[in-house]
């Protein structure tokens, strides 16, 4: 079982914390002094879906030196202004094949990341891909 707590200290700020005793800031105001809960869940699912990548790629032995994944997030315009579209850009750099990012990629939103399988009750999410780096087998 997960826990979560958030308790007021300010104007719209809360100190928040989950099962793992972590704490963080959390401003669901306009003062911007942390991260808003709605931006909260995009983080979560770019870790998410980047912790899969890289524990796949690790398992296929491929010699990944960064993985990156950014988020853009369109939201509904009436309350309770869910998450419509979300685009996904994973960035990934060194000696990898294409085929093992896109797997990598495709069993993450498949099969293993629960963030992204809450999200697309409501969310279209689409996946980019950018391999970066010389030497990367999909650059030659």
């Amino acid at each position: 079982m997960i826990t979560a707590s958030a308790s007021w200290t300010d104007n719209e700020r809360f100190l928040a914390e989950a099962t793992s005793h972590h704490a963080i800031v959390v401003d669901a105001g306009s003062d911007k002094s942390a991260n808003s809960p709605v931006e909260l869940v995009l983080i979560g699912l770019c870790a998410c879906t980047a912790s899969d990548v890289v524990t796949i790629l690790r398992k296929k032995r491929e010699a990944f030196t960064r993985v990156e994944v950014s988020a853009e997030g369109e939201r509904a315009q009436d309350p309770p202004m869910v998450y419509t579209e979300i685009r996904l850009r994973y960035r990934v750099s060194g000696r990898v094949s294409r085929k093992a990012v896109e797997d990598a990629v495709r069993l993450s939103k498949e099969k293993y990341c629960s963030v992204s399988a809450m999200l697309e009750k409501t969310a279209k999410i689409t996946a980019e891909i950018e391999l970066e780096g010389m030497g990367s087998p999909a650059n030659e």
